[in-house]
């Protein structure tokens, strides 16, 4: 279970004014190695969340190929993160949890240890009768990580899910989601419009261009873990990314 990701020549439209067709992505190449970290960073619109959707079986590409370990993606096991959480608010946070495993056809007998570990995993064992509401932004939003891991997936797709955040509890939560990411080793697509985020988590960003959208640059982030954001290599290749995107 390595979670290789071959995306070739991905192209995906949407419905646009005057019965024309908006082309969001036209023949886009990436290619991502199992256990690998990526972000995509790049503007507004560009179809950053278009990529993941269509990877997720979300969307249904126009035309192109997307593998995940050489087979179809579409037979993947695909955990999502979403920008909000996303959470049922009538069930607990262990009732969440659970509702995924047993949804990917989990064995039942396994799945309570599975959701007990995961809670554990994103610290909020002691939270695991607490509903939603009752819980913070960041703490909810480590509620939908432990969901999306406990299904065992090859992929952890993961749409701006710090985004809503303040960058207090943000910076916390890229943080564990390193050390869980160390754990455990998921093929990470992390997509993000904040540069300095994707230098600190990647080990590899896609820059992409407004649509319809092209890779505009691979950075390799050669800089050991752990990090700093204000690690003078982690600055300069923000820098860099900013500078391509208003290039």
């Amino acid at each position: 279970m390595t979670g290789a990701i071959e995306v070739r020549g991905l192209r995906k439209t949407f419905p646009g004014e005057n019965g024309h067709r908006l082309t969001v992505l036209d023949n886009l190449s990436l290619s991502i190695r199992g256990g690998e970290f990526v972000c995509v960073v790049g503007p507004s619109g560009c179809g950053k969340s278009t990529i993941l959707h269509t990877i997720a079986g979300i969307a249904t590409e126009d035309a192109g190929e997307i593998l995940i370990d050489g087979q179809d993606h579409l037979l993947a096991r695909t955990g999502y993160v979403f920008q909000e959480p996303r959470l049922l608010n009538w069930r607990t946070a262990t009732e969440n949890i659970a509702f995924a495993a047993r949804a990917a056809g989990l064995d039942a007998r396994d799945t309570r240890t599975r959701v007990q570990r995961y809670l554990e995993m994103v610290g909020l064992s002691d939270f695991a009768n607490a509903y939603p509401l009752a819980l913070s932004g960041g703490m909810q939003q480590r509620v939908a990580i432990a969901r999306a891991l406990v299904i065992r997936p090859q992929v952890l797709l993961m749409d701006e899910p710090f985004s809503s955040l303040d960058e207090l509890t943000a910076r916390r939560m890229r943080s564990e989601l390193l050390r869980l990411w160390e754990e455990e080793r998921h093929t990470v697509v992390f997509v993000t419009h904040n540069a300095l985020e994707a230098v600190y988590l990647a080990d590899r960003i896609y820059v992409l261009s407004a649509r319809p959208t092209r890779i505009l640059r691979e950075v390799v982030v050669d800089v050991a873990r752990p990090r700093d954001f204000e690690d003078p290599m982690v600055l300069k290749l923000h820098r860099e990314i900013i500078a391509t995107l208003t290039e």
